[in-house]
């Protein structure tokens, strides 16, 4: 029957009542909710969609009356809900609001107009057309949140009546406990959202299921993953049948797995609605589906994904006639973005295009961020690489786009690192490199060079040494080692006085106007920060070279010897930090306002109170004090977009009520880092005696090398906390920026000039004019875009620590549990030693608290934590290696260590009692059943540390 066009009620868009499937699109999402204006979509396409129409969202609307009533409610609900969530306490009665405001959509009448509306464009249909009908929320199938199955579907409904009875049903599905929980959890606010309804023709489907046009497990985007099952596709969405899986080769339509299901099932739509499952006899032909509709449905998949530009999940059906129907599409959320480079690192270097995959390697995971990185943030460092690249000798045709390497991907920094997997040297050199600095992507690389993609195509080092010994020769880098090797003392002065030359020329000329503080900015973001590379890295390099050479001098394997040599460094500006912390600690614990501030008080109204000049003048000063010296730093203080602790002093504040509760003179940081410079001594003296017993010269050679290495190691972290110093300047300037533009008005505030880049940011100031930067640009508008953009990617926790440029993580190819059969779990040794005692979960430790000697379990961590480990009684993180910033402040602290242990902070749990092996590199959790302690108690004995 020929389709006709279904009456209309209502005189404007927004009280249109019925619409038809083929006149809807994406623009009307507030009218017909996602999964309507996706079906629409794919029929502007051409692409096969069974018949119907959507009940729009202003008859949900008018069925459920004035919100006064009902939304009220949930909207202090969930207002109670993310406050709760933000302050760590219990959540209100999320589940018992809702099945109020089901209950009082379910028990409403269906307005005469929606009910008459509704039989009118059934009936259009055909006389008793088995019809499904779906509810399609204005909050779902949206780029970032898929909302799956959190509202009701029902099939096979026949007649009006029925019909709409299973609207008012899809209507009270959108209060569903799943669907509530979830939008609280994406921070949207329950009275913005609404249902429409849509109503299809029922397929009588042969073979039905769900196809992805990626491969949701690894991340591939030249794969199609297909379930399928005979009969209707919701038995595969929902998960009641074993469906037969497919992955077929995106290019080429080639099957690359088949795996059938456990038993074959069929399901069919049962007379007068409802549906009926029965198993099907053995022997039932092998797969659901031939080879030739496996490739029509992937040909008919990537059609949908070409128009709506990104992967789709999408439920089909063939009906008996052979015949392809696509019921629905909707992104694929749960994919992590493919790395975008800025177009150079896909050249060689003759302007060739360079073909084959790419492997990248995320930066930001190496520096220990695992969260998102403000517009801004990732404009300066585009600039730094791009300054790195050119003193290198590297090309780099526009600066603000980054070098040829460089990438991003979710708002994170990712490196191209696929020349030196494919160089025979660079597969010697990177992966040792990075068994020390994170050694879960070191058996990452490793297994990469197992693949042919990534076979060897260089095999001699001279094209990276004619870039790189140029510039070393011009930085003297070759005459700072000589120097340091043999006159020690005098290469530190000299670095000291390169330290206080950098630190007083970072500020810009008193009286220099808006426009000459970007160009200061943008400076030294473009070249003067690069001066701190060549100045001050060659001197901690020669001292772990020369640790390396005393290990090869004692002869074996002498790590575990060493390890004790490196421990209470000198010249570690990251832990004279967190020891001056200490000390101001041990000075409050004297003085009782101080003390009882601190201990009973929120610390973002100290906070508040310090910016007031409202604290106890004790801790006023000392804070005062630590902030002068230490304020540009941060937790994720690499983003020049995040605020430092001199901004936002509640994170220190915390810290330092924790360290009031640390109340075993033993466990006194300043106390263990001086026992850990004598027992450094002390091993020093017995590994010299030992080699002088081979030789003389021997001895001396090692006296010499290691007393080297204590000089220099601890030195590691000076380059990045004189990087701090730059761009805790950079964003100052900033801030002074952003005043400007929020005085004319461009801006809503001055930290909104963090989500604008440094080309946006001079449009502004010269008043965004069109001219040859393009078009004027509604900069709060985009602002407000980059904002929720931002805020999505800070609710990702997974972040891959390599990709490639097809979207395939290696690590999930091969998902390796690292975990033995008895529940260790397997980590990189870090720092020697072994602990018992309650576990600490921390995904952020701004306003965390850890009790003393419980261990810290992080995904990552930089120089922003280390103020906790100081009453840590040991450390577990997933991402690092044994040279990383992590284990080399574990070392110092002599807390025991084990990092890049895959998924952590998944897998344990705060108040879990776990045993940490420093030197197995291993943590072994309690067995299932053991009763779990809250946590050490104060005054009780510190936890066992071999």
């Amino acid at each position: 029957m020929a389709q006709q066009t279904p009456p209309m009620v209502g005189t404007s868009p927004d009280d249109e009542l019925v619409l038809e499937l083929r006149g809807l699109d994406a623009g009307m999402l507030a009218l017909v909710g996602g999964k309507a204006a996706n079906l629409g979509e794919l029929l502007s396409r051409g692409l096969p969609v069974p018949d119907g129409f959507c009940l729009t969202t202003a008859a949900y609307r008018q069925a459920i009356g004035a919100p006064d009533s009902l939304l009220p409610a949930l909207a202090v609900a969930y207002a109670a809900l993310h406050t709760a969530a933000g302050a760590g306490g219990e959540p209100p009665d999320i589940t018992g609001l809702a099945g109020k405001a089901r209950a009082a959509i379910q028990a409403a009448p269906i307005p005469a107009a929606v009910a008459e509306a509704v039989g009118h464009a059934y009936r259009a249909l055909g006389p008793d057309v088995p019809v499904a009908v779906r509810s399609s929320a204005t909050a779902e199938d949206l780029p970032f949140a898929s909302f799956a199955g959190q509202q009701d579907t029902y099939l096979n409904v026949v007649g009006v009546p029925a019909v709409l009875e299973a609207v008012r049903r899809c209507w009270a599905s959108l209060w569903t406990d799943r669907a509530t929980a979830y939008r609280a959890t994406l921070g949207i606010h329950p009275a913005g959202v609404a249902l429409a309804v849509v109503v299809q023709r029922m397929v009588d489907a042969e073979t039905a299921g769900v196809m992805f046009t990626a491969n949701p497990l690894t991340g591939s985007r030249r794969q199609v993953v297909v379930d399928a099952s005979p009969g209707l596709g919701e038995s595969v969405v929902s998960g009641a049948v074993n469906p037969d899986h497919f992955v077929v080769d995106a290019l080429t339509g080639r099957v690359l797995e088949l795996e059938l299901g456990a038993m074959g099932i069929e399901v069919r739509p049962l007379p007068g609605g409802g549906t009926h499952i029965r198993e099907l006899p053995d022997g039932r032909g092998g797969a659901c589906l031939a080879d030739s509709q496996l490739r029509m449905l992937a040909t008919l998949g990537l059609k949908a994904q070409e128009h709506f530009g990104s992967p789709q999940d999408t439920e089909w059906a063939i009906d008996r006639a052979g015949a392809l129907w696509l019921t629905q599409s909707r992104p694929i959320t749960t994919l992590y973005p493919v790395p975008r480079s800025n177009g150079a690192a896909g050249r060689a270097a003759r302007g060739k295009p360079v073909t084959g995959t790419r492997a990248y390697l995320c930066f930001s995971l190496a520096q220990g961020l695992t969260r998102p990185l403000t517009p801004v943030g990732l404009a300066a460092v585009r600039l730094i690489a791009s300054s790195v690249a050119t003193a290198a000798g590297f090309p780099v045709p526009d600066p603000r786009r980054g070098p040829s390497p460089y990438a991003e991907a979710g708002q994170r920094i990712y490196v191209d690192f696929t020349t030196p997997i494919r160089s025979a040297v660079g597969r010697r050199i990177v992966p040792r490199v990075f068994d020390i600095m994170e050694a879960r992507t070191a058996t990452v690389m490793r297994r990469l060079m197992e693949d042919p993609a990534f076979s060897v195509t260089k095999r001699t080092p001279f094209g990276l040494l004619r870039h790189v010994a140029p510039v070393a020769i011009r930085a003297k880098v070759p005459a700072t080692l000589v120097h340091a090797l043999f006159r020690p003392r005098a290469a530190l002065r000299r670095l000291d006085q390169f330290t206080q030359d950098y630190e007083a020329s970072l500020a810009p000329d008193a009286g220099a106007d808006t426009l000459v503080r970007l160009d200061h900015a943008e400076s030294l973001l473009g070249s003067r920060l690069f001066l701190i590379v060549p100045a001050i890295l060659p001197l901690p390099a020669l001292g772990f070279a020369m640790l390396g050479l005393a290990g090869k001098l004692l002869g074996g394997d002498a790590w575990d010897e060493l390890q004790p040599v490196i421990r209470g460094l000198p010249h570690n500006v990251t832990t004279e930090m967190d020891l001056e912390l200490w000390r101001l600690a041990t000075a409050i614990q004297e003085d009782p306002d101080s003390r009882a501030a601190l201990l009973t008080k929120n610390p973002s109204i100290l906070a508040d109170a310090y910016r007031a000049g409202e604290l106890p003048a004790r801790l006023d000063a000392g804070l005062a004090r630590f902030l002068d010296r230490y304020g540009q730093r941060a937790v994720g203080e690499i983003d020049v977009g995040l605020p430092r602790w001199s901004e936002e002093p509640a994170h220190i504040l915390g810290i330092l009520a924790n360290y009031l509760r640390l109340d075993n003179p033993a466990l006194a940081p300043d106390a263990q880092f001086s026992k850990a410079a004598e027992d450094a001594d002390e091993q020093v003296e017995r590994l010299v005696a030992r080699a002088a017993a081979r030789g003389r010269i021997r001895g001396r050679l090692v006296r010499a090398a290691l007393r080297r290495a204590r000089l220099f190691a601890g030195l590691r972290e000076l380059p990045k906390y004189l990087l701090v110093l730059g761009l805790g300047e950079v964003r100052r300037q900033l801030l002074l920026v952003g005043r400007e533009l929020e005085q004319a008005g461009t801006i809503a505030c001055r930290d909104d000039v963090f989500f604008l880049d440094f080309a946006e940011v001079r449009r502004a100031l010269a008043g965004n004019t069109p001219g040859t930067e393009g078009p004027a640009l509604d900069l709060r508008q985009l602002v407000a875009e980059r904002k929720q953009e931002y805020a999505r990617e800070l609710r990702r926790r997974h972040i891959p620590r390599v990709l490639l440029s097809d979207g395939t993580e290696p690590e999930a190819v091969r998902a390796a549990v690292g975990s033995s059969g008895d529940g260790t779990l397997a980590g990189s040794p870090a720092s020697a030693g072994t602990v018992t005692a309650p576990a600490r979960v921390i995904l952020d430790p701004v306003g965390a608290r850890l009790e003393p000697g419980e261990i810290l379990v992080a995904p990552s961590t930089d120089p922003g934590w280390t103020p906790l480990f100081l009453t840590a009684g040991g450390l577990v993180m997933e991402m690092g290696g044994a040279n990383s910033h992590g284990a080399v402040v574990a070392r110092e602290y002599g807390i025991p260590a084990v990092v890049g242990v895959a998924n952590a902070t998944g897998r344990i749990s705060t108040g879990q009692k776990i045993t940490v092996d420093g030197g197995a590199g291993t943590v072994v959790p309690e067995p299932p059943g053991t009763p779990r302690d809250g946590g050490l108690r104060r005054g009780a004995e510190p936890p066992a540390r071999a």
